[in-house]
């Protein structure tokens, strides 16, 4: 059953439409696994919080670990499994993924824990990229891909909104470990089904390794994600995010130079001399953009002022996955009768368009406005289904892997700094809100005062503390209008990205076909 490559790089046998969809099953199982990790742990860390006591830097590097070590590794992994074999590498992040979830049962302290999201964050960036360049092996028809990667995209959707959900759930009926062990059974039944349903793929001409720039883009892009975490954990005047920064950028300048001039690049940045395949980037970074940071704000925003446990502020984010979820393997579809340029750009403004809702709605928000903006992000997310088509069609099957890292590296970057630029941009009016003067006026001490005007989860701490029912009206009150000017904001951007992609991409492309 494993089906291999041929010298020139394509498949031995051609698969059968069964074996074709039953690989997409794996692929995709698989890929909900990684999803909903990204977000799991947003409702997990006070259980974990209050069980293992880890102070307030462990606490962030608990979150922020897998990220990291994600997006580092993305493009050397996707090098590697050119090399060995994209299924063996597949598989083999199937079983650490799995291993590592196991090893929360051992977790005594802060850093074991740490250590297990680190793994975690190794055997994700084995399987993202890898789902995607796979099915750029398995379906070799242009047409049947696009519907493949429709369901790709609305499946790495729905399971990044399906986090908090389940987290919820599994929270509210056990102990915090679940959230880690519910990944276990997936990936287990993924490895087994993958020996069975997936073909090997080696590319047949893979570059020579390069050392120096592995680790070049490991250290760049692992310092790129940290100092913009940086600056939304402190603010953009943090020296030590500048130096980062610095750092990270001329490790990445270098490493964008030598694959340049090397004949046989790690990675080949070549590919966006595409016009196309820059637009479809540009889409995947800057829908995460604004779908990370607004489903992060509005989850503050349903449990601290609209005062919904963790699992009913998961459940009320569901009309982003339910739109998301139906929209993605029709959009395809829908190219094919008015274009991929027209679908892309639209996607992207009706996106926009779920923020200006926020920004637009009356005061106070209701939360079925919010409602309405989750339902136009998710209908708008699904364009990024012909976003991976745009791009895997136009790219060859020996560079699949390269595009397909490029394209997972912009949306994790894209939800970093959605949640730094947006969270910030919120945070800083929240900020401004909060007049120390009225807060005193409430008879808070100073240092109280001072700590309410840090965040909305702050002051209502300590406006629980103090029993003060004016400040907790207030943080509400402010939060909400910092939501709202975030939300023009993230309008704002949507629509100019909407305008490049257009302009990027030919009216007359067809995802149907395949370029070469």
């Amino acid at each position: 059953m494993n089906t291999t490559t041929r010298p020139g790089g394509h498949l031995a046998t051609e698969l059968t439409p069964l074996r074709r969809w039953a690989a997409l099953a794996v692929l995709s199982a698989s890929l909900v696994v990684i999803a909903i990790d990204m977000t799991i742990l947003n409702v997990a860390l006070p259980h974990i919080t209050a069980d293992l006591a880890p102070t307030a830097s462990q606490q962030l590097w608990i979150v922020d670990i897998y990220s990291l070590v994600l997006a580092g590794l993305l493009v050397p992994m996707s090098a590697v499994a050119d090399r060995f074999g994209r299924r063996r590498i597949l598989l083999t992040g199937f079983a650490v993924f799995a291993s590592a979830s196991l090893a929360v049962l051992v977790a005594d302290g802060p850093a074991t824990l740490i250590g297990i999201r680190a793994l975690l964050g190794i055997g994700g960036a084995m399987i993202m990229p890898t789902t995607l360049s796979m099915i750029r092996v398995i379906f070799t028809d242009p047409k049947e891909r696009a519907t493949a990667l429709g369901i790709w995209a609305a499946v790495s959707s729905v399971g990044m909104a399906a986090g908090p959900v389940i987290g919820g759930f599994v929270l509210e009926h056990g102990a915090w470990q679940w959230a880690f062990l519910i990944n276990v059974p997936l990936m287990v039944a993924a490895l087994v089904a993958g020996l069975f349903l997936l073909p090997e793929y080696r590319s047949p001409a893979p570059p020579r390794w390069d050392t120096a720039g592995t680790l070049a883009a490991m250290a760049g892009t692992t310092a790129l994600v940290w100092s913009i975490k940086q600056f939304a954990d402190e603010d953009f005047t943090d020296p030590l995010g500048w130096a980062v920064f610095t750092g990270s950028a001329l490790a990445l300048a270098w490493f964008v130079r030598r694959c340049l001039r090397r004949p046989d690049p790690m990675l080949d940045l070549r590919l966006f001399r595409r016009p196309p395949f820059t637009a479809g980037v540009l889409a995947a970074l800057t829908f995460m953009f604004a779908m990370g940071a607004l489903l992060l704000l509005i989850a503050q925003w349903l449990q601290l002022v609209e005062g919904r446990s963790p699992l009913e502020a998961g459940l009320s984010l569901l009309p982003a996955v339910v739109a998301v979820g139906i929209a993605s393997p029709l959009a395809p579809l829908l190219a094919t009768r008015i274009g991929a340029r027209a679908v892309l750009g639209g996607g992207l403004a009706t996106a926009g368009l779920g923020f200006l809702t926020i920004y637009l709605a009356p005061a106070p928000l209701s939360y079925a406005w919010a409602a309405l903006a989750l339902v136009l992000l998710g209908a708008g997310g699904s364009s990024l289904a012909v976003g991976s088509a745009i791009i895997m069609s136009g790219t060859p099957q020996e560079k699949a892997g390269n595009a397909a890292a490029l394209e997972e590296t912009s949306y994790e970057l894209g939800s970093v700094l959605g949640v730094a630029i947006l969270g910030s941009i919120a945070a800083a009016a929240f900020r401004s809100g909060m007049d120390l003067t009225t807060l005193t006026g409430y008879g808070l001490e100073s240092a109280q005062a001072e700590a309410a005007r840090e965040s909305l989860g702050a002051a209502m701490a300590v406006a629980a503390e103090t029993g003060s029912a004016p400040l907790a009206a207030q943080a509400a009150d402010v939060f909400t209008d910092s939501l709202a000017r975030t939300g023009l904001v993230g309008f704002v951007a949507l629509l100019i990205s909407a305008a490049l992609v257009t302009a990027l991409v030919p009216r007359s492309l067809d995802i149907t076909r395949q370029s070469h």
